[in-house]
């Protein structure tokens, strides 16, 4: 008799949650005698923040899976964003997590986020053989794979299930195991955030939301907020990440209250697009995260983008996980024309040794000059010998003690 099939959903946010359930309700997934959504929270302290597991617009989500459980307690006192198994641990926690999730002798499939963060290796490495399908809800799914994956974890990827955020473009995201990459409908995406809607109070209708940053070290909320007030917005919704404390607030706060701008939180931790079904919201205001790519592409909502020229100067290394998402918002909003140049030079430079095919198409897209500086740094492009680097007789210079003290002799003439 053949065994039964489990399907294991790997979610680390409501959003993710949304996403999976879309590509469930649009028959992009084999049928499972039992899905499974398993909870991930990765934030930094996620004792800081409410369980958004548990929030009421959440409920309908979980009516799709037969069991919801927790990485955070499996693994625990380990946090999920840096803890991954030992080798000769794998076998041992396979029949630990078999017996506790009540998986028996079931085939397990995998579905996940990005496949190269900390729980989706795990769980990869932990159910070996398992085929995995991997549901990619950002812009930074459009870039290369992140990160160094095993090729026994890639080469059993079925599919990239991804929305398409930027028409034209095809995500390279495990472009290099050949893994197709499929879109999930906007009518199933948004029919399954529309469910959530149902959860969302308090929120006025047609008013300027702000789209919070992950992290609050860096992120330009105030400025976010200023933006919004700049365009005639006297009433404005922050919608905090999920993964972030309620603390974070506090700056979006004061420079409302300095503006004199009405400034609501939510007091429902949802999915930012349950707040484009509930309230329509007049603009969108953002940096470069996934909400911002589906207010414009899946709801035809106005954006401004904020802060991407500022975080681009400062990112390094240079293949940061975060480029490929700043620049492909810079380029929509500046309403670049090759797209897909641009994409395969992105590829190309942040991971050279991954996609080395790309190469000729990327020097035909610097050489045509149609880009930004910040996007692609001389000294990448030197480094790999681009059109827009120093010309490779001359790349000695910047690393010459000569040339550098005659540069700063020139400079103190000139002042």
């Amino acid at each position: 008799m053949k065994a039964a099939r489990t399907q294991i959903f790997c979610a680390t946010s409501p959003s993710a949650v949304v996403l999976m359930a879309a590509a469930i309700e649009a028959g992009l997934l084999p049928d499972a005698g039992r899905r499974v959504l398993l909870v991930c929270d990765d934030a930094p302290v996620p004792e800081a923040a409410p369980p958004w597991d548990e929030v009421p617009g959440f409920l309908r989500l979980r009516a799709r899976f037969d069991a919801v459980l927790s990485w955070n307690e499996a693994i625990r006192p380990f946090h999920p964003a840096a803890w991954t198994p030992r080798t000769e641990d794998v076998p041992l926690l396979e029949r630990h997590l078999r017996r506790l999730w009540r998986l028996g002798d079931d085939r397990v499939e995998l579905i996940l986020g990005a496949p190269d963060t900390p729980p989706a290796q795990a769980l990869a490495r932990v159910f070996t053989g398992a085929p995995l399908h991997v549901c990619a809800g950002g812009p930074a799914g459009y870039g290369p794979t992140r990160g160094k994956l095993d090729p026994l974890v890639g080469t059993r990827v079925r599919q990239v299930l991804h929305l398409d955020l930027i028409p034209g473009l095809t995500p390279l995201l495990l472009a290099e195991f050949g893994v197709p990459a499929r879109v999930i409908p906007t009518d199933a995406y948004r029919a399954v955030a529309g469910e959530v809607a149902s959860a969302v109070t308090g929120v006025p209708e047609g008013a300027a939301l702000v789209v919070g940053e992950r992290s609050s070290t860096d992120a330009p909320h105030a400025e976010m907020v200023r933006t919004a007030a700049g365009r005639g917005h006297s009433h404005v919704v922050f919608a905090p990440h999920p993964a972030c404390p309620s603390r974070h607030t506090a700056d979006p706060r004061t420079e409302a209250e300095r503006l004199g701008v009405d400034l609501t939180v939510p007091d429902t931790p949802v999915p930012v697009e349950a707040l484009y079904e509930a309230s329509r919201p007049a603009l969108v205001v953002g940096r470069a995260s996934a909400a911002l790519f589906t207010a414009s592409a899946l709801y035809g909502l106005p954006v401004a983008r904020v802060g991407t020229e500022g975080l681009l100067d400062r990112l390094t290394p240079y293949h940061h996980p975060q480029r490929v998402a700043l620049v492909l918002a810079e380029a929509v909003r500046d309403g670049a024309v090759d797209l897909p140049g641009l994409l395969s030079t992105l590829a190309f430079t942040v991971r050279p040794q991954v996609h080395p095919a790309l190469r000729t198409d990327a020097e035909r897209y610097l050489a045509a000059g149609a880009w930004d500086r910040r996007w692609f740094p001389r000294r990448r492009l030197t480094a790999l010998g681009l059109p827009g680097g120093v010309p490779r007789q001359l790349a000695f210079l910047p690393r010459s003690r000569v040339a550098r003290r005659v540069v700063r002799r020139a400079r103190a003439m000139k002042g």
